[in-house]
């Protein structure tokens, strides 16, 4: 079998730092204090105090063994739980939602609670930037067994990893990844449900929460939205109480 801890090591090899990391990277290091929620094994802010980085960095996700990575580095302060769990105040000046994250809150309670969360743990005017698949693009299509990743994890196993989509039903794909040999045996299989939401309604419920979105780019470039562009990148602000959005 293929643990929690080999799945999240796993996770950093078939996620290397590329564009989009640098886009965060970016406004990151802008920030006196940071939240980055959905943290994952905290590459992110690893790369942030490397860089240089004195202020606050925190990092928030529900998932044990990949926040066990994360902690390697004890200068951050590492939080588990779910967003929309968090009980913050004003604590911050920027938060991220890095790698996708945004995606996991399928259900439209749990989007709500979570973003106001993340407004409540902004100070007046903080930042929030994230990005999210354009559904436009239609980017589940491709997750198919015939593009499998190849990769040989840090144990030296030289490993496949499949993904199936079951259903696309209202902007929600459920889908598993398997990680098997590449013999085809499965060592793990894991099921998940992401969402994928247009610009729209993305602004629907930012604007709820108390955002007002002052940038929507269609990649890390901050080039222009498309039906063609593979994501839809958010930078939004919290807004100040009485603040017309």
């Amino acid at each position: 079998m293929y643990s929690d801890a080999d799945a999240a090591a796993l996770y950093d090899l078939l996620n290397p730092w590329g564009p989009c990391d640098d886009f965060y990277l970016s406004f990151v290091m802008d920030s006196p204090s940071v939240l980055d929620v959905g943290c994952g094994t905290g590459m992110l802010l690893h790369r942030a105090r490397a860089a240089g980085h004195r202020g606050r960095l925190c990092g928030l996700d529900p998932d044990a063994a990949a926040l066990g990575r994360a902690a390697r580095r004890p200068d951050v302060e590492w939080v588990h739980g779910r967003a929309q769990d968090l009980r913050r105040e004003r604590e911050f000046e920027l938060a991220v939602v890095a790698g996708n994250a945004f995606q996991v809150f399928v259900a439209d309670d749990e989007l709500r609670a979570a973003l106001a969360a993340v407004r409540a743990a902004l100070r007046d005017g903080g930042r929030l930037v994230f990005g999210t698949r354009n559904p436009a693009a239609r980017a589940w299509e491709g997750w198919r067994p015939e593009r499998a990743a190849e990769v040989v994890d840090a144990a030296g196993r030289a490993l496949r990893v499949v993904h199936r989509v079951e259903s696309v039903a209202d902007g929600v794909v459920t889908f598993t990844e398997t990680v098997q040999t590449r013999g085809g045996e499965p060592l793990r299989i894991d099921r998940a449900s992401l969402r994928f939401l247009d610009a729209d309604g993305l602004r629907g419920f930012l604007r709820q929460a108390g955002f007002t979105v002052e940038a929507c780019w269609g990649d890390w470039a901050r080039g222009p939205l498309t039906d063609a562009s593979e994501n839809i990148v958010v930078l939004a602000r919290a807004a100040a109480a009485g603040e017309s959005l």
